[in-house]
């Protein structure tokens, strides 16, 4: 761990050198500086490691455990590579010891471009050389570039082209004839300072007070947690840009966390509408490029906001001052692979470092940051009503035992009712299904075979647009066989149950006239054709839209009125901990897509359980009896945010390896009060990638440190290679 006056420190020549390597090694390595060269922390340096060389970060000094001669010298520092702030430091030390990881494959996140510690590029230019020679050859468009680059500036050539209205080929042959120079210049800023005069949004009563209540955190410059909880359609945004705008009056850096990047399109097109300019994105789909020039504008303070998914927490800010996670109920916050971390909490953790507010933004608060709210950890701001007097949508239940769809249908009368009035009035539906393709099983009507991934526990779901059979977790693809393989049967196989893609062809029966779309992960292909797809329903394109859960949040289609939800009950199905709860926020944000302008929106829920105390929750709209009655019975059954889960993947090629070294987990586990380890047991996804995965969980009261008890309880047992253990602390998913 680090020095609290980590950032303080010089250590010199011939001293020892902790150094971190991105690696999921067990800490740092000591090396020693070679004389002449001083290193702080933070500095990236180059060291051996075995044969080869490798590029790492200072971490303090060095420890006395080895012989000094017994240790390697640093290779180099590199000297144009912008130093990670000690913040940062803490930052990764924090979330490696929390979620029990290796320092390296956090401190990865953080230097995740190694390609940005190069010096950068330097643009080339134009500048005034001489002026023509009587008799040269002088046009109209070359008095014009001369007239601009008079004063001694140098240009870059397509702003100069730009402003003297000529070919970059004009500038070329000028070049050549000796009247320009080319020059080395250094890059312009790759994102503009957001116009902090530009007025924005009018803002109602509750809103106002809201944005005064945030300026207030920023300018406190303290660590605090404001949970912003408005209604859908209550202009959080647009309060929360307030505090941004603060933020960067202050002259400090925001960062804005989004829980997917479908949701930036729209994220993006309101924050320039407010300050006149796009702020730095940070997600999966950018270019090697983009990401080299967002890393590098972020480490020099030239990316004065920058909004990503979660990963953009790891980002070496030097002058962080506001941090807000919009959607922070979103269970896409969690990161399931690698590290597993939450980043909402981690966010909290890192505000909290660097001692700055965070601003946490939902319609449908977690019951974690319900809880924090009652016990008075977090502050709460309310917007109960939506913008410019726009009502909340009239929800009711379908009950499909007493209104069922036709045989091979998948919608009830009641909708087909209501989407064809719809139609006819010239507005806008949503049909919200949350699963992609055509068809969730596929069975074999002869002998009931279905088809399965062979690398997963899982069944295979028809895309029959790609005509593809796919896995949803490892992405195994294949053609749907005409024969059956286990009974040899021809043509016998049928899709069972509906995918979206199926509900479109079900559309197209029962509505043929409608223009719609599908919008799910698989049929857009990144932020742009998102951005185009929301245009096009903005712009009155389509009737119906119909949508997985990336339409479900953040979105805002002012001729929208009508969501129908196919399966309300999907989410309930499974046993999670958290089933009841994310059934009605991801039902309760899709909803809230309905009527959100001046006319009124109205929402069906076609369920088989209407008395299910989630659909009076949304039908009556009584959110925080639904969420008392949550808190009662996890706080009675100590469970999270009551109590505390650890939750340990044992998987191996080999299953009788995994089953042995679960087997060994249990016979060690820790016991005492307040403790109790379940398992080990087959995950419900017992096959995944080909790996074979039993799982332990590890459940203890709030008041108990989990991390030492559970790093202990590791380090007794010997796991040999060809087997992984995950620890996950805090678990989300429980497949």
């Amino acid at each position: 761990m680090m020095a609290e006056d980590a950032s303080t420190q010089a250590i010199g020549g011939g001293e020892r050198v902790s150094v971190l390597l991105p690696l999921p090694l067990a800490g740092a390595y000591d090396y020693v500086v070679p004389e002449g060269l001083t290193l702080h922390p933070g500095e990236f340096v180059v060291v051996p490691l075995g044969p080869r060389e490798i590029l790492g970060v200072v971490w303090g000094k060095g420890t006395d455990e080895l012989d000094s001669a017994k240790l390697k010298e640093v290779v180099e520092r590199l000297e144009e590579a912008p130093r990670l702030p000690e913040t940062v430091l803490r930052f990764v030390d924090w979330v490696a010891a929390y979620t029990l990881s290796p320092p390296g494959a956090v401190l990865r996140m953080a230097m995740s471009v190694p390609s940005a510690l190069e010096p950068p590029r330097l643009a080339s230019g134009y500048r005034f050389s001489r002026m023509p020679e009587p008799g040269e050859r002088t046009t109209a468009q070359r008095k014009r570039v001369i007239e601009l680059l008079a004063e001694g500036m140098a240009w870059l050539p397509g702003d100069l082209a730009r402003e003297a209205g000529v070919g970059t080929g004009v500038l070329k042959a000028m070049e050549k004839d000796g009247l320009l120079d080319r020059v080395e210049m250094p890059a312009p800023a790759p994102f503009a300072m957001p116009d902090l005069d530009r007025p924005g949004r009018v803002l109602n009563e509750d809103q106002a007070a809201s944005a005064v209540e945030m300026r207030k955190r920023v300018v406190e410059d303290v660590f605090s947690v404001t949970l912003l909880d408005g209604v859908t359609g209550s202009g959080k945004t647009e309060v929360y840009f307030e505090a941004v705008a603060e933020c960067l009056r202050r002259g400090r850096q925001a960062l804005v966390l989004l829980p997917e990047i479908a949701l930036s399109a729209e994220w993006l097109g309101r924050f320039e509408s407010r300050f006149g300019t796009r702020p730095a994105v940070w997600h999966s789909d950018l270019t090697q490029l983009e990401r080299r020039t967002t890393w590098r504008a972020v480490a020099e303070g030239k990316a004065p906001v920058l909004v990503g998914a979660r990963s953009a927490l790891f980002l070496p800010y030097p002058d962080l001052g506001l941090i807000v996670v919009d959607e922070e109920h979103d269970p896409a916050f969690k990161q399931e692979d690698g590290v597993h971390y939450h980043a909402r909490d981690m966010a909290v953790v890192r505000a909290q470092l660097g001692r700055i507010p965070i601003v946490l933004s939902s319609a449908t608060p977690s019951l974690e940051s319900h809880v924090n709210v009652t016990t008075e950890r977090y502050r709460r701001l309310h917007l109960p009503d939506r913008h410019a007097g726009a009502q909340l949508p009239d929800i009711r239940t379908i009950d499909l035992r007493r209104d069922k769809p036709a045989p091979q249908r998948f919608l009830s009368p009641p909708l087909v009712q209501a989407l064809t009035e719809t139609l006819a009035a010239g507005e806008q539906s949503l049909l919200f299904l949350n699963r992609r393709g055509y068809a969730p099983l596929t069975l074999c009507r002869a002998c009931g075979h279905r088809l399965n991934c062979p690398n997963c526990s899982t069944w295979l779901v028809e895309h029959r647009l790609a005509g593809r059979l796919q896995c949803h977790h490892c992405g195994y693809s294949a053609r749907r066989p005409n024969a059956c393989p286990s009974c040899q049967a021809d043509n016998a196989f049928a899709a069972c149950g509906p995918g979206v893609e199926r509900l479109a062809e079900e559309l197209m029966a029962v509505l043929p006239n409608a223009r719609f779309t599908v919008m799910a992960s698989d049929t857009i292909g990144g932020p742009a054709q998102a951005a185009e797809l929301i245009r096009s329903i903005r712009d009155g394109e389509v009737d119906v839209v119909i949508g997985t859960q990336m339409v479900a949040k953040g979105h805002n289609f002012p001729n929208l009125t009508l969501v129908g939800v196919v399966d309300a009950d999907l989410g309930l199905e499974g046993g999670d901990l958290r089933a009841a709860e994310r059934t009605y926020q991801l039902l309760h944000q899709v909803a809230g897509r309905a009527g959100r302008h001046e006319r009124p929106g109205r929402v069906l829920l076609q369920t088989w359980q209407p008395d299910n105390r989630v659909m009076q929750a949304l039908a009556s709209g009584d959110r925080d009896t639904f969420l008392a009655v949550e808190a009662s019975e996890r706080e009675a059954a100590s469970m999270p945010p009551y109590g505390r889960l650890v939750g340990l993947i044992v998987s191996s090629h080999d299953p009788q390896a995994a089953d042995a070294v679960a087997r060994a987990l249990a016979k060690s586990a820790p016991r005492g009060d307040g403790i109790q380890v379940l398992g080990p047991a087959p995950a419900p996804l017992a096959l995944l990638r080909g790996r074979h995965r039993r799982r332990l969980l590890f459940k203890a009261d709030r008041s108990i440190r989990v991390q030492p008890v559970v790093a202990d309880w590791l380090a007794k047992v010997k796991v040999p290679g060809t087997v992984r253990v995950q620890v996950d602390v805090d678990p989300y998913s429980f497949l």
